[in-house]
């Protein structure tokens, strides 16, 4: 066999967190249908989210600053004027409700124990906009499984930009192309990925319909 038909050497995972090893998604709508009363504006939440961490992530305000903007966006957005005190009150209890949903899928802890057992480094890399994501971590008991927790809001930078990934790499002290970036965002962490130089794998935990780029592996 040439060398070129050899498998790739991997040393390292990195790993997605939210909807990857956390049920992200189950508890977060929950929390919100709780608290305006229905379910069906979930889609609006998450896009509003996605805009307001992306400026914690530049620098351009903290968590606690994002969290009050981004209930009151969210209640302007469907008709309804609210004041700080009250978004803040809504958050709190919103965050509440959620923190004390946090579930590991199934699967999670064996797939670690297995990683662990079979020598390769391991990194979380989440694009979660601050030190909250360390606290989920450890109190679902998995924080210990890994060697580096990497967060975008900490680097202002976020997958899919090549830096992160990198960054995940050097800490490990493994190259990129001898690291796997597993994730359940097609875009966000498996393109990410595989264009930052890392073998990529989209973990669609949904099923896939979608049309997969050569070079990603689909779970």
């Amino acid at each position: 066999m040439e060398e070129d038909d050899l498998p790739p050497r991997v040393q390292a995972v990195c790993l997605d967190v939210d909807d990857t090893l956390i049920d992200f998604t189950t508890s977060a709508r929950r929390a919100l249908s709780r608290m305006i009363g229905r379910d069906d504006l979930w889609p609006t939440w998450q896009r509003m989210t996605d805009e307001h961490v992306a400026k914690v992530i530049a620098g351009e305000m903290d968590v606690d600053t994002m969290r009050c903007a981004r209930t009151k966006a969210f209640f302007a957005d469907i008709g309804a004027r609210i004041d700080d005190d009250l978004a803040s009150a809504l958050e709190h209890r919103r965050l509440e409700e959620m923190n004390g949903a946090w579930a590991l899928f199934d699967d999670v802890i064996p797939c670690l124990d297995w990683l662990r057992a079979a020598g390769l480094k391991l990194a979380a890399v989440t694009n979660a906009s601050g030190d909250h994501q360390r606290a989920k971590l450890a109190d679902l008991g998995i924080a210990g499984f890994f060697d580096t927790i990497v967060i975008a809001g900490e680097l202002h930078c976020a997958k899919p930009d090549p830096l992160i990934f990198h960054i995940a790499c050097g800490r490990l002290d493994v190259p990129p192309w001898e690291t796997i970036h597993v994730g359940d965002r097609l875009e966000t962490d498996a393109l990410g990925a595989l264009h930052a130089g890392l073998h990529a794998a989209w973990l669609a935990r949904c099923g896939t319909g979608a049309a997969v780029e050569s070079g990603v592996h689909v779970l």
